[in-house]
């Protein structure tokens, strides 16, 4: 696919770098700029918005009908299912039209917790009162987002930490639970991790200077609840506790808690220790978020609450399934598919959508997106690859994706996408692969492996420049990175990750359409890093393939803030997807066919 206007062509200013022997030279190492306030840094990141805008312009028409698809699916007048807390009930609501959350409670009976407990609401029920309206704090900022919301035991105080950038800073703000007025004065330099020790001292963690933090099983009074794993799948087993003076000699009989689909996921919610009642949030490929309460003394689940999903959606239509890979090296990779069984003929003519991480030992667990409807109601099957690195077969997939292996994520990705071909769920004409963060480094590395084997990708706040990000510890994150990646300073390590860092590998080679993104303030993966990889990439590509970079000005790793306007990224992603497939539907036509 050729372009019509001529992409930004970055200065070169060579920057020499020598280790053990071996010299290397970024031609683009000026576009770090720590401040965030060069002129010409910030001119290159314009002309690249620019060059993105013009060409992605001749599709508004789709990613505006993306966008309304998207937000039609929502409900947007909505409370989350309410928790007991003692004398309270607390949730969230959303409003029509409004951006963010107001945090809310309301007085509960005394009668004793139970899975069949509900929330009274009506002219009859004790008045709502709310603690914190996200909307009237984010009217003084661009960005904004509360990191977290803590109330005192006593029921009296509320602190909550709030980032006003997107560079995950945040200040801690204590207030009076029933007034709203401030208690004391604002904490600042704080990062993840608030709670109360007591009705009036909180504990939280704070930043040094180079931005470093400071340095699954649930127990209730009568059970314990075991979170684990078997076969990429999650699993929940609650065991009976002997009476209080028995002695507990091992865990026996447990209870498993029974799930509908072939691939879901399924995470622990907030319970209460002295009950018999477990709260679990279930969602799977094709099932909306939804939360249970699980009576552990019965074995009874009760549904509390499922998140709606308008425009005549219907989780009937689609299919989940679980396949499994054969990598290099023999291993079973399981795979999580999901698509409309009456759109997708398994023939091989089909777009195929495949997403992996696999860094950190997360396990990216099959849930449920709304916004990926956009995708699978125009015939696509939509791929996880559970790839090494990730978390989701326990901790030696983990450490066998890491380090010294790390390759092996790279590898089992491009073996997911081969097995798919192979048994028709896509083509390679038609594959485009996603990944955010360590995930758009795995995305960097194969599109410089294999380049031949994607028609598109999307590279999401990519972690690309590897090699020279390790070797810096003046950067955030640098030093505690390296148990993950390895310290380069050690000639193994260097010589290993020189040889996958996506910026230090891109050649003369053709590649397929790409899609970069990126956040001017993201204290993760600096800006520069996909700032660079871009550069790079049109200086030595051969191909004509488009070649966007998109860079948020005033967002974090994250992107932006408002749970509207992060569905507009959503509806962009797609729109670059579907112009890459010629799938661009005529202004003014009807929807596709397959809708």
């Amino acid at each position: 696919m050729s372009t019509t206007s001529s992409p930004p062509v970055a200065k070169k200013v060579p920057h020499q770098m020598e280790m053990f022997g071996d010299v290397r030279v970024d031609n683009y190492y000026w576009l770090r700029d720590d401040s965030r306030s060069d002129p010409d840094v910030l001119a290159y990141l314009d002309q690249e918005n620019a060059y993105t805008e013009s060409i992605m312009s001749g599709t508004k028409h789709l990613e505006k009908q993306i966008y309304a698809e998207i937000r039609g699916r929502i409900k947007e007048d909505d409370i989350s299912a309410p928790i007991r807390r003692g004398p309270y009930y607390y949730y969230k609501k959303t409003m029509e039209g409004k951006e963010y959350v107001q945090h809310c409670r309301r007085s509960a009976p005394k009668e004793s917790v139970s899975v069949h407990d509900v929330m009274p609401t009506g002219p009859d029920a004790p008045p709502e009162h709310i603690i914190l309206d996200e909307n009237l704090k984010a009217k003084e900022h661009t960005f904004y987002k509360i990191g977290e919301l803590r109330v005192s035991p006593n029921h009296k105080l509320v602190a909550y930490s709030e980032d006003t950038k997107g560079d995950e800073i945040f200040t801690v703000h204590v207030i009076d639970a029933e007034t709203g007025e401030p208690v004391g004065k604002p904490i600042v330099g704080v990062t993840y991790g608030l709670e109360w020790a007591g009705d009036e001292a909180l504990m939280y963690i704070t930043m040094d200077s180079t931005l470093r933090p400071d340095k699954d099983v649930h127990l209730f009074a009568d059970h314990l609840v075991l979170y684990e794993r078997e076969k990429a799948l999650q699993r929940i087993i609650v065991y009976q506790l002997p009476a209080i003076g028995e002695p507990l000699e091992g865990l026996k009989g447990g209870r498993a808690v029974n799930f509908v689909d072939p691939v879901y996921s399924v995470d622990p919610a907030e319970s209460q220790f002295s009950s018999s009642v477990l709260r679990y949030v279930y969602s799977s490929l094709r099932t909306p978020l939804s939360v249970f309460d699980y009576d552990m003394n019965t074995g009874t689940s009760v549904l509390k609450k499922t998140e709606t999903v308008l425009g005549g959606f219907d989780s009937s239509n689609y299919v989940t399934e679980r396949k499994w890979a054969t990598a290099e090296d023999g291993t079973q990779i399981p795979i999580s598919l999901v698509y409309y069984k009456n759109l997708v003929k398994l023939d091989g003519s089909e777009p195929l959508y495949l997403y992996g991480y696999g860094s950190y030992e997360v396990s990216i667990d099959p849930s449920f997106n709304g916004s990926r409807l956009s995708l699978l109601d125009r015939g696509f099957v939509f791929a996880i690859a559970h790839i090494r690195g990730g978390g989701e077969m326990g901790r030696q997939w983990y450490e066998n994706g890491k380090l010294l292996k790390k390759k092996n994520t790279f590898t089992d990705f491009i073996s997911c996408a081969e097995y798919l071909i192979e048994n028709k769920y896509g083509s390679k004409e038609k594959l485009c692969i996603d990944g955010r963060s360590a995930g758009g480094l795995l995305i960097g590395a194969v599109l410089n492996m294999r380049p031949d084997l994607f028609k598109a990708a999307v590279a999401g706040v990519p972690f690309v420049d590897v090699l020279t990000t390790m070797l810096d510890p003046t950067i955030p994150l640098t030093t505690s990175e390296w148990e993950e990646w390895g310290d380069p300073r050690k000639e193994e390590f260097y010589y290993y990750m020189k040889s996958y860092s996506p910026v230090d590998n891109v050649k003369a080679q053709n590649y397929p359409e790409i899609l970069i993104t990126a956040g001017l303030n993201d204290p993760r993966v600096m800006y520069s890093e996909p700032a660079k990889f871009v550069a790079k990439l049109r200086d030595l590509k051969t191909s004509d393939n488009l070649l966007l970079f998109k860079c948020e000005l005033g967002a974090g790793h994250f992107s932006k803030s408002g749970r509207f306007e992060r569905l507009e990224l959503d509806s962009f992603m797609y729109t670059f997807i579907l112009k890459t497939l010629n799938m661009v539907p005529d202004v003014g036509a009807e929807k596709n066919s397959c809708l």
